[in-house]
């Protein structure tokens, strides 16, 4: 649980960093693979995290932009891409402006349950990292080069002169 917006806002500037870089390696074809027609879409599952800041966040009594989840996916990856650049960067400055330390420890009530302000942040962020590794997955099958996030991926071994790990 944060305690601190500083804290709160280093971390989210790492998490929100690598979450771009998945999005960016995203291809517009690539937005429609899925493990099968029962489970959402690469796509989906980004346009998902995209939406979950604003909803998530207005639980708290935050007001920023929303996107409606249910709206259908963006057929471009860029327009995913660049719409949750736009919410991650009105994220921290509304936090900016309208939260202190002391707001972290508010409760609000979320999803039938009674988090604080700062539990609610830390969940945002483990969402993202829960997604992020569907979204990898999903990105192998699509046949997609996939960026390191915590530490490099196998096809970026080489840039560090080393050999990936046997399998």
């Amino acid at each position: 649980m944060f305690t601190s917006l500083q804290a709160f806002l280093q971390c989210w500037e790492t998490e929100s960093e690598s979450t771009l870089k998945i999005l960016n390696a995203l291809s517009d074809d690539s937005l429609k693979q899925a493990v099968s027609e029962d489970d959402r879409t690469l796509g989906r599952i980004a346009w998902h995290i995209t939406a979950t800041i604003p909803e998530m966040i207005a639980k708290t009594g935050l007001s920023m932009q929303s996107i409606d989840e249910e709206a259908p996916v963006p057929s471009k990856a860029s327009t995913i891409a660049d719409s949750y650049q736009a919410i991650s960067q009105t994220l921290r400055e509304e936090v900016k402006k309208q939260w202190t330390d002391q707001t972290l420890l508010e409760k609000r009530d979320m999803y039938g349950e009674s988090w604080t302000i700062g539990t609610t942040l830390t969940v945002l962020i483990h969402h993202q990292i829960h997604h992020r590794g569907q979204m990898t997955v999903l990105m192998r099958q699509a046949g997609l080069k996939v960026p390191g996030i915590m530490g490099p991926s196998r096809e970026e071994w080489g840039q560090f002169g080393m050999e990936p790990p046997a399998l």
